[in-house]
């Protein structure tokens, strides 16, 4: 019984202490445990996540309402001139008359208008059974992408970093 605890000693003794090195090819001196990110870190990476997501459903959704109005001002449409009273940040407020006669001033003003100055004549379309809903002639939809576009790529470039500051390991 002696010899036989005398070999296992031995053959504990011959078990050199970097025998994993030569085998994987590492050094297990300088591991650290990788540290995953703090429940704090993980919440605001998904908070970050979800503003994007917020911010593209919304702009999306600005997109697709702006070709309902147009489809609706095509079901519909009715012609005049109109003459710009006002512009802002927010809204351009224009005048026409209807094919009733009726001189109308929509309240929320009137969709795509760029490069309009007060006193200005333009030509308009507008839906004849709601006449609240008008935009300049010849312009569509199509206007709202290219802005929408910007913000959005804009949004996702700031936030992605953010994103991936928050998900990775931080150093100890």
């Amino acid at each position: 019984m002696a010899r036989c605890l005398q070999s296992v000693t031995v053959a504990s003794d011959a078990v050199r202490d970097d025998a994993a090195d030569s085998v994987t090819k590492s050094d297990t001196e300088g591991d650290r445990p990788v540290a995953l990110p703090s429940r704090g870190r993980v919440r605001a990476a998904r908070a970050v996540l979800a503003l994007g997501v917020l911010v593209t459903v919304m702009g999306l959704s600005i997109v697709l309402a702006c070709f309902i109005d147009d489809r609706t001002i095509e079901e519909s449409r009715g012609r005049a001139v109109a003459e710009v009273v006002d512009t802002s940040l927010i809204r351009t407020v224009v005048r026409f008359n209807t094919d009733e006669g009726r001189v109308y001033i929509p309240p929320n003003g009137i969709l795509y208008p760029a490069d309009l100055q007060p006193g200005q004549l333009v030509r308009v379309e507008y839906d004849s059974r709601n006449p609240d809903l008008v935009r300049v002639a010849g312009r569509t939809a199509v206007l709202s992408l290219l802005p929408v576009a910007s913000l959005l790529a804009v949004v996702w470039a700031v936030l992605l970093p953010v994103y991936y500051f928050l998900r990775r390991p931080r150093a100890h």
